[in-house]
């Protein structure tokens, strides 16, 4: 884990933060340390990714969702991303990573997260995610809202986002997925 001191920073700040609902935007203030540059003096581009997870971790905690999969012994895999990168964030310069669950189907669920400058969008990803069993398989939607106590809508993920996962997916991994360039 190469930002050990920022989950340890951000795992202990998000219990003091106010409560969110399952579909609130979580906003978690960050700044750019000489460690996230790379040789162009800007922020990496692998380290967005990295930061992103400390994103959602404060959106786990803040709604409840990460004492409940820790009760239940599962946990959150990213299963596909895709960034966009607009802006670079320079060295100190200060932004928010925001969080938010966009919706989710029968198998996954579906997030936007945003680096944000002063109100201005920098960088997007959006993500599938799955929720695995520590003691092997997946945790079908319905049993994860149900476990999670909240009136949940189902909410499908916009249209093209539902194409890009589909787009983007590998085989399952019952099938074969040899590497022919």
């Amino acid at each position: 884990m190469n930002l050990i001191w920022r989950t340890l920073l951000h795992f202990f700040l998000s219990r003091r933060r106010s409560p969110l609902g399952p579909f609130d935007v979580s906003s978690t203030a960050f700044r750019v340390l000489p460690t996230d540059l790379d040789t162009n003096r800007h922020m990496n581009n692998g380290r967005y990714l990295s930061i992103s997870d400390l994103g959602r971790l404060d959106l786990l905690r803040r709604t409840g969702v990460y004492a409940t999969l820790m009760r239940n012994e599962w946990y959150p895999v990213v299963q596909s991303s895709s960034m966009t990168h607009r802006k670079s964030l320079m060295p100190w310069q200060k932004f928010e990573v925001e969080s938010k669950v966009s919706g989710f189907d029968d198998r996954a669920v579906y997030m936007e997260q945003r680096f944000v400058v002063k109100g201005e969008i920098y960088a997007s990803i959006v993500l599938k995610a799955r929720f695995l069993k520590r003691t092997g398989g997946t945790v079908p939607m319905n049993e994860l809202v149900a476990a999670l106590g909240f009136d949940a809508p189902h909410t499908e993920p916009a249209g093209w986002v539902q194409r890009w996962a589909q787009d983007a997916a590998l085989p399952s991994t019952r099938q074969p997925a040899p590497s022919e360039w």
